[in-house]
């Protein structure tokens, strides 16, 4: 009797299919830099006559963390894109295997097509508006909420776009409902992030904490889209 393949397999070969048919067209990678990039230009343009009058610092972790999430909107509404478009969610649907590994395959896909795009766009954000001021000694802890934060938008984006895959307005409905529920991680991760920015002799009151509380989020609300997923993805 042929034993069936393990849940690692099987997320192994999930992941591979993302990650293989990514690299392939590169459609949602190119468009997340592209759309990166036109926001750091928005940026460029609504700042460009208050440049003196604004703490730029002060700003920054809200700027960055703004281009974060409009830039994971984006790829995150493209995700199921190619299985609604040729008919592979139901394939998959059909294999027996644990439904909860499609989530983890497939947000763990995110989450790496994310961090990829914010290896480019964080540097640009840096270049473009940060290099007139003094780097604070702290900025390198600006990763720990990046990594943070990404893990938990892309969960809960997975989740989400699994839910509005098959409505009319998908985008719309995405957007609706990722932002209110991302709110806690999202202010969590601004003030870790503004607080590694300005790297003031007080900055680490305001970053353990607020990091703290994001990982727990994190925790949190990747449990309840692994134990609801199921249900979601087959109703």
């Amino acid at each position: 009797m042929v034993q069936p393949p393990s849940t690692f397999a099987q997320y192994r070969v999930l992941l591979a299919k993302d990650l293989r048919q990514e690299f392939r067209t590169r459609e949602m990678l190119t468009s997340m830099g592209i759309y990166a990039l036109l926001v750091i230009i928005v940026y460029g343009a609504a700042l460009a006559l208050i440049a003196r009058d604004v703490d730029i610092v002060t700003m920054g972790g809200g700027l960055l963390w703004a281009l974060i999430v409009f830039t994971s909107l984006l790829g995150l509404g493209r995700s199921f894109a190619h299985e609604k478009e040729q008919g592979c969610m139901e394939g998959i649907l059909l294999v027996p295997l644990d439904r909860s590994v499609v989530f983890l395959a497939k947000a763990t896909a995110n989450i790496l097509f994310m961090l990829a795009v914010e290896i480019i766009a964080v540097p640009l954000f840096y270049f473009f508006f940060m290099t007139g001021q003094p780097a604070a000694a702290t900025l390198p802890a600006i990763v720990a909420p990046l990594i943070v934060g990404t893990i938990g938008m892309a969960g809960i984006g997975t989740m989400l776009s699994t839910i509005t895959m098959n409505t009319r307005a998908k985008d719309v409905m995405l957007a609706v409902l990722f932002i209110p529920l991302i709110y806690p991680l999202l202010y969590a991760c601004v003030t870790a992030t503004t607080a590694a920015i300005t790297g003031n002799e007080f900055w680490m009151d305001f970053y353990i904490m607020p990091l703290v509380l994001a990982c727990g989020y994190d925790v949190v609300m990747l449990l309840v889209c692994w134990v609801l997923y199921d249900f979601v993805v087959s109703a």
